[in-house]
């Protein structure tokens, strides 16, 4: 069903590497795909690892990459690849990615090649568009951040990592003011979370004085499972249990970044179509919840 709505597409982005930014953005993406938003996942690592994490090698033989959808400047619906998750797309990475940044050098308005080729993406069959973005601000990343229009910033209970945060915020205004482009700071999330040491205290003491309800309520908790869950190609709601603290964390965070930009109406929407079409009941609840 077409919601008719201009998908919301959201950006996970932080320059530092190792924050769990693949993981936020395949988890956020099937976590909206399982509240019945049509969501696709744009992998613009050149690492790849979540398209690892959702595709096999079989799935992927012969499709093309986003890299060369963009030197094309044609839409990713031809190379949208669905998942094991219903309503969750994936348009992959692949090596080509290693060249992009050199082959946008010379496009016309170079920084807004992506929001051309996502405007001809399934046109009125998409919900939410959510980016993994590399670890490093080049213009494939800024193309990333041109399209948005949320950031979500993951950042790691330490010190190093935060010292980027206004660094990377200036960035990003800077890159509004000179483009136009209309992204702004969804929320920082804090991963790897364990309150039981005292830098991550100090840590979101800092960052909740400093970006004040920027900070997002929902930490994702320290977790070993999320790294199994990519290895075994599932996301952490495939691959682990109801009452797990890696599932319900993410469980959390999607229902949290749904309230903050107005999901909440479309999905409900979505479901209720949804369910009117194969005429089910439309106000019967969802298996999947964000309480613990």
């Amino acid at each position: 069903m077409s919601t008719g709505a201009h998908p919301t597409t959201i950006a996970v982005a932080n320059q530092k590497g190792g924050v769990g930014k693949t993981t936020t953005a395949v988890n956020l993406a099937a976590g909206l795909a399982r509240h019945g938003l049509r969501t696709l996942l744009v992998d613009l690592d050149l690492q790849g690892s979540a398209t690892a994490t959702l595709l096999s090698k079989k799935q992927l033989r012969g499709v093309e990459t986003v890299a060369e959808c963009m030197e094309r400047e044609q839409g990713l619906g031809d190379i949208a690849c669905p998942t094991a998750t219903p309503g969750l797309w994936l348009a992959p990475s692949g090596e080509a990615m290693a060249t992009l940044d050199i082959q946008l050098a010379t496009a016309e308005s170079r920084e807004r090649v992506l929001s051309r080729c996502l405007a001809q993406t399934m046109p009125g069959e998409l919900d939410v568009i959510v980016i993994d973005t590399a670890p490093y601000l080049g213009l494939v990343t800024l193309n990333a951040l041109v399209a948005a229009d949320h950031v979500l910033v993951p950042v790691t209970c330490e010190y190093l990592p935060i010292l980027g945060l206004k660094l990377f915020r200036e960035m990003l205004e800077k890159v509004c003011a000179r483009v136009g482009a209309r992204a702004e700071i969804l929320g920082y999330v804090l991963t790897m979370y364990d309150r039981r040491e005292r830098i991550t205290q100090e840590v979101e003491a800092l960052l909740r004085k400093t970006f004040g309800d920027r900070v997002l309520e929902t930490p994702i908790r320290v977790s070993t499972r999320h790294k199994a869950s990519a290895s075994h190609r599932q996301t952490i709601y495939d691959f682990d249990g109801k009452r797990s603290r890696g599932r319900v964390d993410y469980e959390r965070l999607t229902s949290e970044v749904m309230r903050r930009v107005g999901l909440e109406e479309r999905a409900t929407a979505t479901c209720a179509g949804d369910a009117s079409s194969r005429g089910e009941d439309a106000s019967a609840p969802r298996a999947s919840s964000a309480s613990a």
